[in-house]
């Protein structure tokens, strides 16, 4: 009977500790509000979620599980699942990334003007006489009839002009590309388990998956509401990228 009963608790306590739960959570910035399309990855079992727009989410997990928060232009955040965290939701504070500036050396250098130019580093004689000869002959007043129109030829009329043909993109797609690469970090790819020779390869993959960059390339602009857009999309297209790779 006691061995009996020693199974059913052992079983017990099997079920209970190997039972699925959940983590929930609110996400805020440093100011307090709430921050829309975290993503928020638990590093145990690679599953991904998306904070709504009141900056709630909610991922599978158990204490010890290590999550990651993840959003462009803010410090990527690592947070190991507590007791407390199981029974509570769990609260989270993004910092903006500090952009730092590096400092401009200032050198003299060629200002376009010959002459101060030659003062500055000590021209010989020859150019000096050059020098005055150039502008002994601006200051020669022009014949006016050197630039008049020939008898019968035709003169272009004088106006603000315009653009004929299409008008080009200021980007194309490896622009786009360094540009999400760069404002993203390779963190970001890392964390899905992209490694970083495949970055580059990915982030082509999501954008021949139908993502829209027309306006994007058109204006050479990419803005936050577009990379969220994209990291929105990369979700859609992980598991299919990471499909042929499991298979080899």
């Amino acid at each position: 009977m006691k061995l009996k009963l020693f199974f059913f608790l052992s079983f017990i306590l099997f079920i209970h500790t190997h039972a699925q739960s959940y983590i929930f959570g609110k996400i805020i910035s440093e100011s307090g509000t709430e921050m829309q399309d975290v993503n928020v990855v638990n590093i145990r079992t690679d599953e991904i979620v998306v904070s709504n727009r009141d900056g709630h989410f909610m991922i599978s997990g158990r204490q010890g599980d290590e999550l990651r928060f993840i959003k462009a232009g803010y410090e990527r955040l690592t947070k190991i699942v507590s007791q407390e965290n199981t029974e509570s939701p769990m609260n989270i504070r993004l910092v903006r990334q500090t952009i730092q500036i590096p400092e401009v050396e200032i050198k003299q250098g060629l200002t376009g003007n010959l002459k101060i130019d030659s003062k500055l580093y000590n021209k010989p004689q020859k150019v000096e006489k050059l020098l005055k000869e150039m502008d002994r002959y601006i200051s020669q007043k022009s014949d006016p009839r050197i630039l008049a129109a020939r008898p019968g030829e035709f003169v272009q009329p004088k106006g603000e002009g315009f653009s004929i043909g299409k008008v080009k993109n200021k980007w194309d797609d490896v622009d786009l590309m360094k540009y999400i690469r760069a404002s993203l970090g390779d963190d970001y790819f890392t964390n899905l388990k992209i490694e970083k020779p495949l970055i580059e390869h990915f982030i082509y993959y999501v954008f021949a998956g139908g993502f829209e960059r027309k306006k994007i390339l058109k204006y050479g602009f990419c803005s936050d509401a577009d990379l969220n857009r994209f990291q929105r999309f990369v979700l859609t297209r992980i598991s299919s990228y990471r499909a042929p790779q499991t298979q080899r």
